[in-house]
């Protein structure tokens, strides 16, 4: 089959043309349609080989840049795919695209638009696997492990989301390459508040080191030591090949990397939010060893705790903390804070025109958006993360830069108001955040209808409202749903507090009682 046709369709529909892909809805009506008009089953895919890599490249290049595209088109990528593939080899089908586009246009493109080359190269393995599963040809089979990197599958898409906008930071890197330097082994602990960036550093460490990591995140279940061990424990055999590991603790496991590790290698373990562990009291916290052997370091991330939280006790091991508040580092921060906004202005496709349009409509010079919007933020990144998109998106065309909210905790809060949360009516809103809140792990829309008494259809209306809030994922074949992150659901707890909407907190926990007993019975 001809693929220069698919890839001139997939072109027309390519970033960055003005964000024409809103949402997973719309994508898949766009896949289905370009199936059709290639003569595809949108059901059943071919069983050819040919076949099958055009129909996986039009699942994956429906959103996809050009030079993407224009490489996936190529006969030599093509055929270094299919040996890969057939080989079990995906490293080396990266291999071979990184020596394909060395010294090219194409190559000076995708690092110039930030692509991450190896998750895109990976995205695609993966949906031609699902395609040839989904054909039943055996021509497929046996179907490969496709992992173009080491990092653990559970934690692939929160680190490539992370890394999306990193910008700054290096003084924290520098801070900790200075305790590994002066250092046998330690702890080292990044300390900030809810939207300081402590996860994106935590990834942005991992996606260049390829460190062994585990991301504590209390809204998907992953806080528990024993889940921390399990995965650093597949994490540490699959690294260094250890033999008869399956069921060794963390302090036998760190003794046998140690004695495989080479003069001038040392390991180091991300392990992210601390403040989220779940754990009885008594020991540290994932039962974290009080004693490290030599060139081994833990980089852990965490929000600021009082004395009887801390629970990391290693006397003969040191420890020293990187708290973001610091004085010392605000202007650092605050750097960062200004090169992230301009990040915006300048390389984010999906907004930098929209943003730029607003400060031309407000007559506002570059400078002083960057540092009057760096100020609002109080050096918080998750304020930029949701006001930026917001004022490409049109949401504060009737204010000015001056009425933008301060910091994040306000921006929750002028956000409520001004979707009318307080209001009788959107009370049925309230109470599905509020399902949210008290359920505290990803639940499916079907189960938030039951609870709410509500159409399941008027239930998804308000998740695609507030999705910019909500963490959706695929468990188990069904779309479920928990909130993003943790300073949000700390707004949304503090509402118990207030009488207005006290009552309305009881009755969701009396309603998910009543759902739990019915589902029992």
């Amino acid at each position: 089959m001809n693929i220069d046709p698919v890839v001139n369709a997939l072109k027309s529909i390519a970033k960055p043309a003005a964000s024409l892909v809103i949402n997973q809805a719309q994508r898949n009506e766009t896949v289905v349609r370009t199936l059709k008009q290639f003569n595809f089953d949108p059901v059943q895919p071919p069983k050819d080989v040919d076949g099958v890599y055009v129909y996986s490249l039009i699942e994956y290049g429906v959103d996809k840049q050009e030079v993407l595209l224009n490489l996936f088109r190529e006969r030599e990528i093509k055929n270094a795919f299919w040996s890969a593939y057939t080989s079990n080899d995906p490293l080396g089908f990266y291999k071979e695209v990184e020596k394909f586009l060395q010294g090219t246009d194409s190559e000076y493109d995708i690092r110039l638009m930030r692509i991450e080359l190896r998750s895109q190269l990976e995205e695609f393995g993966e949906i031609f696997i699902k395609v040839a599963k989904k054909s039943k040809s055996k021509e497929f089979e046996p179907f490969p492990e496709w992992n173009l990197d080491e990092y653990p599958t559970e934690f692939k898409s929160l680190i490539r989301e992370k890394i999306r906008s990193f910008c700054g930071r290096q003084f924290v890197f520098d801070a900790f390459k200075q305790f590994c330097n002066k250092n046998r082994s330690g702890y080292f602990t990044v300390v900030g508040n809810a939207g300081m960036g402590k996860s994106t550093i935590a990834a942005k460490y991992v996606w260049d080191n390829k460190s062994p990591c585990y991301f504590n995140i209390r809204s998907d279940g992953r806080n528990r030591a024993e889940l921390f061990l399990e995965s650093i424990r597949k994490q540490l055999i699959k690294h260094y090949q250890l033999q008869n590991a399956e069921k060794a603790n963390l302090a036998d496991l760190l003794e046998q990397v140690s004695k495989k590790l080479t003069a001038g290698e040392h390991l180091v373990i991300v392990v992210d939010a601390l403040d989220e562990v779940e754990q009885e009291a008594g020991g540290n916290l994932l039962d974290l060893p009080t004693a490290l052997p030599e060139r081994v370091y833990f980089l852990l991330t965490r929000r600021p705790y009082t004395r009887d939280k801390k629970r990391l006790s290693a006397p003969d091991v040191p420890i020293e903390e990187l708290d973001l508040r610091g004085s010392q580092y605000v202007d650092l921060s605050r750097e960062d804070i200004k090169e992230y906004i301009r990040f915006f202005l300048n390389d984010e496709k999906d907004y930098k025109n929209a943003l730029r349009q607003w400060i031309q409509n407000r007559n506002i010079y570059d400078n002083d958006f960057v540092e009057q919007v760096a100020t609002k933020s109080e050096n918080n990144f998750m304020y930029l993360r949701y006001v930026l998109p917001g004022i490409a998106n049109g949401d504060y065309n009737d204010l000015s830069l001056k009425q933008l909210p301060d910091g994040l905790q306000e921006y929750y809060q002028v956000h409520w108001q001004r979707m009318g949360m307080e209001e009788k009516l959107q009370e049925v809103k309230v109470f599905i955040l509020f399902i949210l809140v008290e359920i505290g792990t990803p639940i499916p829309c079907e189960m938030m209808a039951a609870i709410a008494e509500q159409d399941e259809y008027d239930v998804q209306v308000v998740l695609d409202e507030w999705v910019e809030y909500l963490k959706p994922q695929n468990i188990k074949g069904e779309n479920c749903y928990s909130i993003y992150h943790a300073s949000f659901l700390d707004f949304l707890k503090a509402k118990r507090i207030l009488d207005a909407k006290r009552k309305l907190f009881q009755e969701v926990n009396q309603r998910i009682a009543d759902y739990l007993i019915k589902e029992m019975a």
